[in-house]
């Protein structure tokens, strides 16, 4: 995709990636909130509970910001939902290394795929909010 094209595709992929922020976020705080819990590492000084509508409330912000943000604005909310996503990592590491099940993620292959799929997060809120 080259000009025009690759500006759409871009702003496809950040309006979608800002929808799904928004949808997990509320998941946080509502039907998802005790499987998000087994992702809080032990580290993490704030009970799971409170981790998790935290990020949830972080989560839904961001998803807004991505859908509505644009040129520069843009650029700052892409690289903040990048840092983001580093962030929540150690999380998804927590769940594997304690096998802890949680969202179908009931095995140890399983749990190590998704692994995989955060730096595909993080490129794409980078990649998306670029010209």
């Amino acid at each position: 995709m080259g000009g025009m094209g690759a500006h759409r595709g871009r702003h496809l992929t950040k309006t979608l990636l800002g929808a799904a922020l928004i949808f997990v976020g509320t998941a946080h705080l509502t039907f998802a909130r005790k499987e998000f819990q087994a992702q809080v590492p032990e580290f993490v000084p704030l009970e799971p509970d409170t981790t998790v509508v935290a990020s949830g409330v972080a989560e839904i912000t961001l998803g807004t910001a991505l859908t509505v943000s644009q040129g520069r604005r843009a650029r700052l909310v892409g690289a903040i939902a990048a840092a983001f996503f580093v962030l929540v990592f150690p999380g998804n590491v927590s769940q594997y290394l304690h096998r802890r099940n949680a969202f179908g993620l009931d095995t140890e292959n399983k749990r190590f795929a998704r692994l995989l799929f955060q730096p595909v997060l993080v490129a794409l809120a980078w990649w998306s909010t670029r010209d």
